[in-house]
């Protein structure tokens, strides 16, 4: 009789250390009350109210020959350079790389980055010269529309599997 009772209370012990941990924090209530706290596997990114992301551009290498023109296009690249650096932290880095060795030395290493996103509701936060010949660029990105362009990402890839 004890050992079938402790067997019992063993089970009921496993079984109450099987619970789920869900994916998002859980809300207090529908009106989003702050309070709670972000478990282990929440990525850092959704730890943080914004996500800044910066981006660069030379001015002199633009191809154009108006300098006037040149600044305005390196404004540009930079700008997307950060949106590039923002989709980064939002969908993550497909990397691709190969590596040669023959007779124990590396011959060949290459690597090849791709990312791809959509990103929308990006705040302009900055845009400023530094230096002579290179402009920068902020953006912001709150992580409720981090949380929204995800789910619409994976919405995306189910619909592409059926």
């Amino acid at each position: 009789m004890i050992p079938q009772k402790m067997t019992i209370a063993l089970l009921g012990l496993m079984l109450a250390g099987c619970q789920s941990i869900p994916l998002f924090p859980v809300q207090g209530d529908a009106s989003g009350a702050e309070g709670t706290k972000p478990n282990m596997i929440t990525p850092l990114v959704e730890k943080r109210e914004t996500i800044m992301a910066t981006g660069y551009a030379v001015i002199s290498i633009q191809n154009h020959k108006n300098p006037s023109q040149q600044r305005l296009l390196a404004i540009r690249a930079s700008k997307l350079d950060a949106y590039r650096a923002l989709t980064e932290q939002v969908y993550g880095q497909h990397l691709d790389a190969t590596t040669t060795v023959a007779d124990m030395t590396i011959m060949s290493d290459t690597f090849r980055a791709k990312v791809e996103g959509v990103i929308y509701g990006a705040v302009l936060v900055s845009i400023t010269p530094v230096g002579d010949d290179t402009y920068e660029t902020t953006l912001s990105l709150d992580t409720s529309v981090v949380r929204d362009l995800r789910l619409l990402y994976l919405s995306q890839l189910a619909a592409r599997r059926k």
